[in-house]
């Protein structure tokens, strides 16, 4: 994210004019500047397709481009308010259709050239996304906005449509739960061979 400040906010100020005016590489450097994020965000928050979410977001943010006003931090706000709508959308009607997956053979977890590659390769991820999973919807969108988003308190407040206490309350609450989550993840540690004599 780029440094807040007065340059950056002139820097955004000339390049939301430009992409309010039609100009093409203002609307790639808006791109180029916040899509990354929301994939992420998309992502990390159960998207089947985070990269189709993303340019659904980017539509929307471009069809009312005309109507926004503010700084930086006010237009990344409007860009996560956009993707969480969408988010929600997506998830609400995967609730009422039901989970399909398709196959695609490149993917089927039954086929993998080393057993030891695939674990080690995505280990680290799956135990992220678990631990994320585990948490209420409430605290892993508040978690994902401010860590993946880097969202201000008040940014994800009004992204989510609640007040800034009740945010810090579920990101306190989501980080205690996070910690004891992965505190029972944990493998005791061997005892060492000094303590076995």
């Amino acid at each position: 994210m780029a440094a807040r400040g007065s340059t950056s906010d002139e820097t955004f100020a000339t390049v939301l004019a430009a992409a309010k005016a039609g100009a093409s590489w203002a609307c790639t450097r808006l791109w180029n500047d916040h899509a990354p994020a929301v994939g992420a965000f998309a992502q990390a928050r159960g998207s089947r397709e985070p990269d189709d979410l993303t340019s659904e977001v980017f539509l929307a943010v471009f069809d009312r481009l005309a109507t926004f006003r503010g700084d930086a931090d006010a237009f990344r706000s409007f860009v996560f308010s956009i993707a969480y709508r969408r988010l929600v959308d997506e998830l609400r009607m995967r609730g009422r259709r039901g989970e399909t997956v398709e196959l695609v053979e490149a993917e089927d977890p039954r086929r993998a050239s080393s057993a030891e590659d695939e674990a080690t390769t995505r280990m680290g991820d799956v135990h992220a996304h678990a631990l994320l999973m585990a948490l209420p919807a409430d605290q892993r969108d508040v978690i994902v906005l401010r860590i993946v988003a880097d969202l201000t308190v008040e940014q994800v407040a009004e992204v989510v449509g609640k007040r800034p206490g009740a945010v810090n309350a579920l990101q306190r609450r989501a980080l205690e739960r996070l910690r004891k989550n992965f505190d029972a993840t944990r493998t005791p540690e061997a005892p060492s061979s000094d303590s076995a004599e």
